[in-house]
């Protein structure tokens, strides 16, 4: 009677092949990572922006939007000052990697440094406007880059641009 089954041979056939497949798949996904954490980062600044505007409505003071290269934080109107708001959803946040970060406001290049400025470079006002403002998050090493465009009446739209001729 002959054995039925796999030779050895052939179960490291097998377990070489999936390994292969493992490998490509993992390097394939980890690849991508970066640009998918980036994308959630534009979204996620897209969404807060929005809150930020309906809270500046409801509450009858302007909210404020602060940007530096390591993350970005929202604040409140008091009079002549802008006070931190450091809890809740528009609690300071970090981004997810390091991006290269680009604004400007009505096509003026606008500085974003490695600190966060005295006081806010965008605002949602109480009045339900907004700051018009073009965010744009990138990778040193991508293709890919991820806007975020607000128009004054507080639209706020996200969308990603596949080459770097900015």
């Amino acid at each position: 009677m002959l054995a039925t089954g796999f030779s050895l041979i052939e179960i490291l056939v097998v377990t070489v092949i999936l390994a292969v497949v493992a490998a490509a798949v993992t390097l394939a996904v980890a690849g991508a990572g970066g640009e998918r954490q980036l994308a959630r980062d534009a979204d996620r600044v897209a969404a807060l922006v929005g809150y930020a505007c309906e809270q500046a409505e409801l509450s009858g003071r302007d909210i404020g939007l602060s940007l530096s290269r390591g993350g970005y934080r929202f604040s409140r109107s008091e009079h002549t000052d802008w006070l931190l708001l450091r809890d809740g959803e528009l609690r300071p946040r970090k981004w997810s990697i390091s991006p290269i970060v680009t604004l400007s406001r009505d096509g003026n290049r606008v500085g974003v440094d490695e600190e966060f400025p005295e006081k806010p470079q965008l605002a949602c006002f109480s009045s339900g406007e907004l700051t018009a403002f073009r965010l744009e998050l990138a990778l040193p090493d991508a293709a890919a880059v991820f806007r975020v465009e607000a128009a004054q009446n507080g639209d706020v739209v996200t969308s990603s641009v596949e080459s770097r001729g900015r």
